[in-house]
């Protein structure tokens, strides 16, 4: 049925406790639930057979710090265990916020835009799950913006937010405010704490593994590895696997590398028991 009150539904369903930071959607430990406000240009409809709410056009979810807007946004509730079942013909607005249904997941379709007031994520289809506090996004266009950090991906962005950890998958590039870049098929960050107080404090990365065709672009130097561990506040990269440092015609290979991004300074290690070896074009420019 196509909800009379089109404009704008409230659903204060309850929602499972998490940790609202970031690009959180969970409510705060011990706190009542956060409802989410709904509105759509087109039309908001309540199929309660399927248990959806399916809100389109330019429609929008507002939940705490968080919004999401898309072409159409789909909400999953369930009703809550010993809770009545909504009498026929009742008042669909009551009947979802008179708390015995339960929001368990909410779908984004279209020109999907997430975001608080520092972050941002893009792409064409978000998926979050308020059971396990992740968003999943998918389709052309992925992109997560913090900060001091942008994230994209080919295949898929994911965000947990209960560990503030953002995986990024297929042809994976995080690019920092100052140009410093990192790219590999699988990259996992890890954000710091809402209220860190160490350099850049909220919103920027403590930390990135990067698994896979592992490139890092310096001022100088492009280093390759099969894996590497960035530390951004830091600026300093260690590679591992099939390393090599390339500057202009030069290039060296090695075990591992340890590369400082804020200096360009790539220095390059061997095994236990092995050695570095290179090639070196004599008169090269480079240094």
């Amino acid at each position: 049925m196509i909800l009379p009150r089109f404009c704008i539904l409230l659903l204060t369903l309850a929602a499972s406790p998490a940790a609202a930071q970031s690009l959180d959607l969970g409510d705060k430990p011990g706190s009542p639930p956060i409802p989410v406000n709904i509105t759509a240009q087109q039309g908001i409809e309540w199929k309660q057979t399927e248990q959806l709410v399916i809100a389109t056009g330019n429609a929008q979810a507002v939940r705490g710090a968080v919004t999401g807007q898309a072409d159409q946004l789909i909400a999953h509730y369930r009703k809550k265990p010993g809770a009545a079942a909504a009498p026929a013909g009742s008042d669909p607005v009551a009947a979802l916020s008179n708390g015995g249904a339960q929001l368990y997941q909410l779908d984004a379709v279209g020109h999907v835009h997430i975001f608080t007031a520092t972050d941002n994520a893009y792409g064409d289809k978000a998926v979050y799950s308020l059971d396990t506090h992740l968003l999943v996004l998918t389709g052309n266009g992925l992109k997560l913006t913090t900060p001091h950090d942008i994230v994209t991906a080919r295949d898929a962005i994911e965000y947990y937010s209960d560990t503030r950890e953002a995986v990024a998958r297929g042809d994976a590039k995080v690019v920092a405010d100052d140009g410093r870049s990192i790219n590999a098929d699988t990259l996992v960050g890890y954000l710091l704490p809402a209220d860190s107080k160490a350099a850049g404090g909220a919103g920027q990365f403590r930390r990135v593994d990067a698994f896979g065709h592992v490139m890092i672009h310096t001022t100088t130097d492009t280093a390759t590895g099969d894996k590497g561990v960035y530390l951004p506040p830091t600026g300093v990269a260690r590679l591992s696997g099939n390393v090599h440092i390339i500057r202009g015609p030069n290039e060296m290979a090695g075990a591992d590398a340890v590369v400082n991004m804020k200096t360009g300074i790539a220095t390059l290690l061997a095994a236990p028991g092995g050695q570095v070896a290179g090639t070196l074009l004599p008169g090269s420019n480079s240094k």
